[in-house]
């Protein structure tokens, strides 16, 4: 099996190296294509207004002057393009990617682009604090996803997952035999009246800000990803490609479809009248 690495902490990122630990436990044959600076929040950004550069670290490891996507796109498409990978994980990212945190995230985003390109993918993040807060809290226990991670993979590719479909992998803030085990989830959501704008000012006395999170401790719905690690159980959450809501889609077409087959009937009734008046005029 070839596996093929990315992240968006970087490509000296300690969560990479933890993540190239559970790749080899599942083969040899292991490829390492990550940003050469931190990409945190990047999402599923994509360089376009200058060249990618590219350096070689070692074998089989590259690093990339662009964004994750940059990175799987150029992991797939050019360095790998004579045998694509089996699979692609982003991660392990320092810090949970949970709830409305998979929006910007750009270590979902590069298992996303490699679901786009028709590999299987999954993103990998490691809770370092409270779910409900600021994600950079607390030392990552990097030991826990290397315990149990290549065991999960290895049971997620078993069972498969269908096309479209990218898996989104939390591990909790917690030792590693603390961990409860494994569970399906549903992507949570946080209250959005968490967010916060701290406002300074430099030695200039001109005003910067920093975007932050309230650190506030909430009871989040069972069966959530931000429940399970909650709970020290490690989340898988499905997440798809295709965003349309098609239950909302189906609301919108009997509305929409009906107003279209209306225009051209209402067309047609007009033209024959405008058709006449000319007509009668040039009889006149």
């Amino acid at each position: 099996m070839r596996i093929l690495l990315t992240n968006d902490d970087g490509i000296e990122a300690p969560g990479l190296d933890a993540l190239e630990k559970i790749a080899t436990d599942l083969t040899d044959d292991v490829w390492v294509v990550a940003p050469e600076t931190d990409n945190s929040g990047a999402s599923h950004s994509l360089t376009l207004a200058e060249p990618l550069r590219m350096r070689e670290l070692g074998k089989h490891r590259y690093a990339i002057k662009g964004t994750p996507t940059d990175c799987v796109i150029m992991g797939v498409r050019f360095l790998l393009r004579d045998r694509p990978p089996d699979l692609v994980i982003s991660g392990i990212n320092r810090g949970q990617n949970l709830a409305d945190d998979i929006t910007y995230s750009g270590t979902v985003a590069g298992a996303i682009q490699g679901c786009l390109l028709g590999i299987p993918s999954m993103a990998m993040s490691l809770v370092t604090g409270p779910a409900e807060a600021d994600q950079g809290a607390g030392e990552p226990l990097w030991e826990t996803p290397m315990r149990h991670g290549a065991a999960l993979v290895r049971k997620l590719m078993q069972a498969g997952w269908p096309e479209g479909i990218v898996l989104n992998v939390n591990f909790p803030n917690c030792l590693p035999d603390a961990v409860k085990g494994a569970c399906a989830t549903v992507q949570g959501q946080r209250d959005p009246d968490l967010f916060r704008i701290v406002d300074r000012q430099d030695t200039r006395g001109k005003a910067y800000y920093w975007i932050g999170v309230e650190r506030r401790r909430a009871k989040p719905p069972k069966g959530t990803d931000l429940w399970a690690v909650r709970c020290n159980l490690i989340s898988v959450t499905p997440l798809c490609v295709d965003s349309t809501d098609k239950e909302t889609c189906r609301k919108l077409a009997r509305v929409l479809d009906s107003d279209t087959a209306k225009e051209p009937a209402s067309r047609q009734s007009q033209q024959p009248r405008g058709q006449a008046r000319a007509s009668h005029s040039h009889r006149g």
